[in-house]
């Protein structure tokens, strides 16, 4: 009986054995992992994510419509990882299950997402709400940067009148100076900030107020980036001879040569030389710098050297007389009517030409083409009869200009009578010649040695002159004076500055 029961135990033990070796225990098991890579935000799917596994199995990359697949991956736990350019590395977690799929989605931000926005521009200069701002003025605002990223800016300036905008791109200092504006407009500007990456930040909206020109009775030139620029300013405040540049408001802009400014008070405009191409006419404009018109076209200003050329307006404003080498034309100040009123000798040149409002004569100033050899005369253009003012004299002539009363000629000499190839001046002086008497007087400027006077000009009531005066080196800093009367004690003359860095006056 006992060895019946032991083969019984191990018939049974075999048999288990039989089964077992039919199905025995896997040492690895596989699953599928499935899954899809979006945009965070928009859950835009993303094509070509590179997809890894920690650990280690196959890369795989997503398709069109942002899915990829494992097909075979051994069962257990991983990290799957995801990446892209322009986007933040995405990290998941994955159970692999023996013959089951898993799926999971990810989501990928984008790099900009960890980008600090540019902090809001402050408007410094003008202030908001800034009055009598000049027509040409440098916006200031400030920024601060939150990173590394480069900083735009984009500067809106708009004209609260026509609506219009001007708009300037891509500046990457946090000053723009803005030329020419018009006179008596408000302004409305902006500024953003833009890093490239987040939305632009914008500034808060400030306003200001160009000046109002209507006062200002003077008209100058400046030299600005290699052109000559019109300006118009006004007198020293309460008598105050320390301020200069008063009311200073810029009347043409710097992207074209504009000089020599003439206002007529009976049509209120401004008449000017301009050059175009190589030729020099008259433009007339508003005393604000709009409405710009050119009066002559065919026969051009002309003679010697274009900065020493002078025209006048006559007839109450209806007219200009202008020189074209030999020949004085008239002209209508609307550009018609152009015809020939005087000719002088082939051998000479016409510089200048001045006029009065009591009679018809014409001042009229010639040189020979070296710019010596000058000779002013006032001339009966009906007649033909002709006074000289001076004529036979060594050096140069200039500063042409007819009293209110017909009776005075004012001209500047040079008296060191040095006539060079470079027609350099040493010792320019002003006089006056009185058609009554025939006689001829140093107006004296108690001006410094080694300095000339140029341009002189009478006031609009005759009662004094203005005049540039400058170093005799032809390169330094011009300035415009008033001659003011003489010192009660000493006797000297005295002068007030009205403008630095300026020329070619006109007092209306």
């Amino acid at each position: 009986m006992k060895n019946k029961s032991i083969a019984y135990i191990v018939s049974v033990m075999v048999l288990l054995f039989i089964g077992c070796s039919e199905d025995p225990i896997e040492e690895n098991a596989f699953g599928t992992l499935t899954g899809k890579v979006v945009a965070k935000g928009d859950n835009t799917p993303l094509q070509n994510v590179k997809i890894t596994t920690t650990p280690v199995s196959n890369t795989v990359f997503t398709d069109i419509d942002g899915n990829f697949i494992f097909e075979e991956i051994e069962a257990g736990e991983y990290s799957v990882q995801a990446e892209l350019i322009d986007f933040q590395t995405a990290f998941e977690g994955a159970n692999i299950i023996s013959g089951k799929t898993s799926n999971l989605v990810m989501e990928l931000d984008s790099v900009n997402a960890l980008n600090v926005l540019p902090l809001a521009p402050i408007l410094m200069f003008p202030e908001d709400g800034a009055e009598n701002i000049g027509t040409e003025v440098t916006l200031q605002w400030n920024s601060s940067k939150n990173d590394d990223d480069e900083i735009l800016y984009t500067l809106e300036l708009r004209n609260g009148e026509t609506n219009s905008v001007q708009t300037f791109k891509d500046l990457r200092d946090t000053v723009l100076l803005v030329e020419n504006l018009p006179i008596g407009k408000n302004f409305i500007w902006q500024v953003s900030a833009n890093d490239g990456i987040n939305v632009p930040a914008k500034s808060a909206l400030s306003s200001f107020a160009t000046k109002d020109g209507a006062s200002n009775r003077f008209f100058y030139v400046r030299n600005v980036q290699g052109n000559d620029v019109i300006f118009s300013g006004t007198e020293p405040e309460d008598g105050d001879q320390s301020t200069t540049n008063v009311n200073e408001l810029q009347l043409t802009g710097a992207d074209k040569n504009s000089y020599r400014p003439v206002k007529n008070n009976s049509v209120n405009r401004i008449a000017f030389l301009r050059s175009i191409g190589g030729e020099t006419h008259i433009f007339s404009m508003n005393t604000d710098g709009t409405q710009l018109i050119q009066v002559t076209e065919t026969v051009p200003v002309a003679g010697f050297n274009n900065s020493e050329l002078e025209y006048t307006w006559y007839d109450n404003g209806a007219k200009f007389y202008y020189p074209n080498f030999n020949k004085l034309y008239s002209i209508n100040s609307d550009g018609s009517g152009n015809q020939l009123v005087y000719q002088a000798p082939d051998t000479v040149l016409i510089s200048e030409v001045a006029v009065n409002p009591t009679n018809e004569l014409v001042a009229i100033k010639t040189n020979k083409t070296s710019g010596y050899g000058a000779r002013i005369v006032v001339v009966d253009l009906v007649s033909g009869v002709e006074e000289v003012v001076i004529e036979n004299q060594p050096g140069a002539l200039g500063g042409l200009d007819f009293s209110i009363d017909g009776n005075l000629v004012l001209y500047t000499r040079d008296v060191s009578g040095i006539e060079n190839v470079e027609y350099r001046q040493l010792d320019s002086r002003i006089f006056e010649y009185n058609l009554t008497t025939d006689v001829a007087s140093e107006i004296v400027t108690n001006k410094a040695p080694g300095t000339n006077d140029f341009d002189s000009k009478y006031s609009p009531d005759d009662g004094t002159i203005i005049f540039v005066n400058t170093s005799n080196d032809g390169i330094s800093e011009r300035n415009i004076y008033r001659k003011t009367g003489n010192d009660e004690i000493t006797g000297e003359a005295q002068n007030e500055i009205l403008f630095t860095n300026a020329f070619m006056p006109n007092w209306e």
